[in-house]
């Protein structure tokens, strides 16, 4: 699902979406001079994540928009001018096609990617918004992410991180329910900030006022099916209790950092 819909008696008052759904590259791209084995690693897409985000949808009865292609053909959970929009090199691989794909060097690859891989993502998702909205309902943003357990030989503690920026309603009261599950060690924007200007969520929701979060999950827990529906229906049950609390449903707008 790319452009997905709001589909006929799914609930508008969710949105999930899932930034780094698929290894898959466009047809005339090859491999982007990288060996195949690449794209069954992280650096390809987060895995487990289009299975916990289509199960979450599911659970909650909601819709989803999953990128279709990789973020090693251009990374749809960062600002239009951000230098690692396109990467060329990332956690250690070399990715030889982008080399020189930028604004400034092969601009008409970049603006080429930007326009038909980029955009069309952003504008899914906005008109999946403006569709709930038209309902009456303020639509929940839950973007789902998954992390490593080990990066650059560090073992990461966390099972799973909430990332949040200016808006912590929903941010504050996942980190408190899921760290009152025994055993679960939770990151308050950990392994990764929230705090990115520019990013899928700030575009998306911190602009327009809804309540929003970004759910990293550590990729060996959703590795199987068992480990995806697991997590999938703890947060669906956690989101779906705070959505009932009145504020949850309450457009808000904090002070704008710089565009």
């Amino acid at each position: 699902m790319h452009n997905a819909d709001i589909e006929a008696g799914r609930d508008p008052g969710f949105l999930v979406i899932c930034d780094h759904a698929s290894n898959a590259l466009p047809e005339g791209y090859g491999s982007l001079g990288l060996e195949a084995s690449a794209f069954s690693r992280h650096i390809a897409y987060d895995i487990g994540a289009a299975e916990v985000a289509r199960a979450l949808s599911d659970s909650l009865n909601c819709p989803a928009i999953l990128a279709r292609y990789s973020r090693l053909l251009i990374d749809l959970n960062r600002g239009a001018d951000d230098p690692t929009l396109v990467m060329k090199l990332s956690d250690g691989a070399i990715i030889p096609a982008n080399r020189d794909v930028d604004a400034f060097q092969d601009r008409h690859e970049f603006l080429h990617r930007l326009t038909d891989f980029y955009e069309p993502y952003h504008a899914a998702i906005a008109a999946a918004l403006d569709r709930a909205q038209a309902t009456g309902a303020v639509p929940i943003i839950l973007s789902v992410h998954s992390f490593t357990p080990v990066w650059r030989g560090v073992a990461r503690p966390w099972h799973a991180g909430i990332l949040w920026d200016l808006d912590d309603r929903l941010s504050g009261f996942l980190i408190e329910r899921l760290r009152a599950v025994p055993g679960l060690v939770v990151g308050d924007n950990e392994p990764y900030s929230g705090e990115l200007v520019g990013d899928c969520l700030y575009r998306h929701g911190t602009r327009n006022g809804l309540p929003h979060v970004l759910i990293e999950i550590r990729q060996d827990l959703i590795s199987t099916p068992e480990g995806q529906g697991e997590w999938a229906a703890r947060l669906a049950a956690m989101v779906a209790q705070a959505a009932r609390e009145p504020h949850m449903r309450e457009i808000r707008y904090y002070d704008s950092r710089t565009d």
